[in-house]
Parts: C-alpha cells; sequence; structure tokens
C-alpha cells in the first residue's frame, strides 16, 4: 500500500493520542488536523496544516485525505460529525454509547454505501477489542455470557465518554469519572453461574466536577444522575470539588479492564476465557486502536467496498502492517 493520508478532526485528548499514534506507524501520515476552533490548535502545533472542521468539502479538496479520524465525543460530535463527514470521505470513530450503536450503525450504514466510503464505527477498547472479546468467548464456550468489567484497580478507570459527558451539562465547568468494577460480580462470572446482571450490578460510577459560578450544585447533580444511557442505570457518587483539586487528584487518564466467559466444555469440563487490558493513557489506548482501523478502512475501500463496518466485519490481517507470510511465520 502507498504511504496513508490521515486528518485527525478533533484536537482533545484521543486527537492528541492519534496524532502520537501516527509517528509510530510508517505506512502513515499526517495530513492535517481539523476543528471546531482552528486558532486555538494553531497556537500548540506547528507545520501542520490546520482547518476549520465545518469546511469539509475544502479541507479534503486540499488536504486529500484517505481518511478522517473522528475524535470527537459520542454525546453531542459524533451523532452529527458521523453522518456528514463520511458521506465525503472514509472514516473512524470511536462513538462509545453501547445503546445506541445499532441505531448510529444504521445510520452511518446508509450515508457511507450512498457515498461509496468506509466508516468504521465504535471503536477503541470497548466498545472494539472488548466486542471481538465477548464474541469470541461466546462462540467458543457456547451457552456461556461473555461479560466486561472496567476499573478494576481502587482508583478506577477514568472514562472520556463520561467525562465528556458530563461537561456538556449546563453549569459544569470542568468533570472526570471513574468507573469501578463490582468485583464480587466478577467471582460470579468466574464461577461459571452466567448471571442475569443489570448494568448497574456490574459497575458504579464516581464523578468528580467543579461547577459553573452560580451554578446549583442539586440541579446538576439530578441531571447526571437521570442521564440515559451513561449514569441513570448505575449507583452514582457525585463529588462536587474545586478546579485545584481537579487537576492534583484526577490528573492522568489510567483505565483498565477484564473480558470474562466462563462455561463448560465437552462433558461437563468447566472452562473459562479472559482477555485482560491495562492502559497507562485511556485516551492514547483509544488512539492506537484506531489508528490500525484507519488502515483497515483505506484497505476495504482500496478493495471496492462500502458502508459502515465494526471491528467484528473486519479481518485481523487488515489493522496489521505485516505482510500475509510475516503473520504465518510469526504470529500464527
Amino acid at each position: 500500500m502507498s504511504q496513508i493520508r490521515v486528518v485527525v478532526a478533533g484536537y482533545g485528548n484521543v486527537g492528541r493520542g492519534v496524532i502520537a499514534a501516527l509517528k509510530n506507524n510508517p505506512d502513515m501520515i499526517l495530513a492535517g488536523i481539523v476543528s471546531r476552533n482552528p486558532d486555538r490548535v494553531k497556537k500548540t502545533v506547528s507545520g501542520i496544516p490546520v482547518m476549520q472542521i465545518a469546511d469539509a468539502d475544502q479541507w479534503i479538496a486540499e488536504l486529500r485525505p484517505d481518511v478522517a479520524i473522528l475524535c470527537g465525543g459520542s454525546k453531542d460530535d459524533l451523532p452529527v460529525q458521523g453522518p456528514a463527514l463520511c458521506a465525503k470521505v472514509c472514516t473512524v470513530d470511536s462513538f462509545d454509547n453501547h445503546s445506541r450503536i445499532p441505531e448510529y450503525f444504521k445510520t452511518m450504514d446508509s450515508a457511507a454505501n450512498a457515498a461509496g466510503k468506509v466508516a468504521v464505527i465504535s471503536t477503541g477498547w470497548d466498545p472494539g477489542i472488548f466486542s471481538l472479546e465477548r464474541t469470541l468467548g461466546n462462540a467458543f464456550l457456547p451457552g456461556s455470557r461473555a461479560y466486561g468489567f472496567y476499573g478494576l484497580g481502587e482508583s478506577g478507570g477514568l472514562s472520556m465518554g463520561h467525562s465528556d459527558a458530563l461537561r456538556t451539562i449546563p453549569g459544569v465547568k470542568d468533570a472526570r469519572q471513574y468507573t469501578h468494577a463490582v468485583t464480587g460480580s466478577i467471582e460470579k462470572v468466574r464461577r461459571g453461574e452466567n448471571p442475569d446482571f443489570t448494568a448497574g450490578d456490574m459497575h458504579t460510577r464516581e464523578c468528580f466536577v467543579v461547577l459553573e459560578d452560580g451554578a446549583d450544585p442539586e440541579k446538576v447533580a439530578e441531571t447526571i444522575r437521570t442521564m440515559p444511557g451513561y449514569f441513570a442505570p448505575y449507583k452514582t457518587e457525585i463529588n462536587f470539588v474545586s478546579q485545584e483539586y481537579l487537576n492534583e487528584k484526577c490528573a492522568g487518564f489510567p483505565h483498565d479492564g477484564l473480558v470474562v466467559a466462563a462455561g463448560v466444555t465437552g462433558s461437563g469440563n468447566p472452562a473459562r476465557v479472559e482477555y485482560r487490558c491495562q492502559w497507562g493513557s485511556n485516551p492514547e489506548a483509544t488512539a492506537n486502536v484506531m489508528v490500525a482501523h484507519a488502515r483497515a478502512a483505506v484497505r476495504l475501500a482500496r478493495e471496492g467496498r462500502s458502508g459502515a463496518f465494526t471491528i467484528l466485519d473486519i479481518p485481523a490481517s487488515y489493522f496489521s502492517t505485516a505482510s500475509k507470510e510475516e503473520l504465518l511465520a510469526k504470529f500464527m
């Protein structure tokens, strides 16, 4: 393949992570950055074209991307940007509102098919890698359920999507959200009980929120606890803190997780499949996975494919820079 030209759409934590990841992928080149606020981005980068994301026809013509990696939030950005941009250029995104993925897939599939483009959606480590591991666990142990747990350490794991959702609430100046796994629920799965959990049985949410001056904390708290798809199903602890506290105590972006499925094989022999990941930086983890999916998106497009795809639809070899011979020799 010739070198892949990538445009990064959005210059937040994930966008910066994508730019860092591209440096470790010699078959890719950063063609440019597009943002709602290009003037702000230009203050922190140099030597890279930066353009207004709304001017899609212009930046596509000038930057000539093979693929755009969409780094906006799932609550407000991607539902608008995704369909609009995949109608013009191949895209990869990390839409992570699990309950709305079927709806989002249909929208993206329709827009991308009509334009003859490829749109890889909902990629990262969950949804993304963990989606694949859940599918494999269920396939290898028929009748079992595969469960995903997040935030296994004492401090939990920082969720970018949920933190972004908090920051969209009127009256919220800044916020972080940490997910905590319910350890007793993990052990039930490992014992092969295949419990019928509700979302709130598996995880709790811990929020640290900085309020705007004059904001009503009770109103903000009620908005958080009732937010569908994010906090409504969960036990949610809300802590109102100062910006200084947030900057000091909630620095960094660590996260981790586990997929586990347990069942039996053959004549009833117990079996368990587990997959664990640990990330020092959640946004950089998501970014690295998205970059590999960008390679896959371009390969699909060059085959004449179109429409929406997920990690479940793409051969694993399409993510890799290795040749078929190298994969057979070194990875099999």
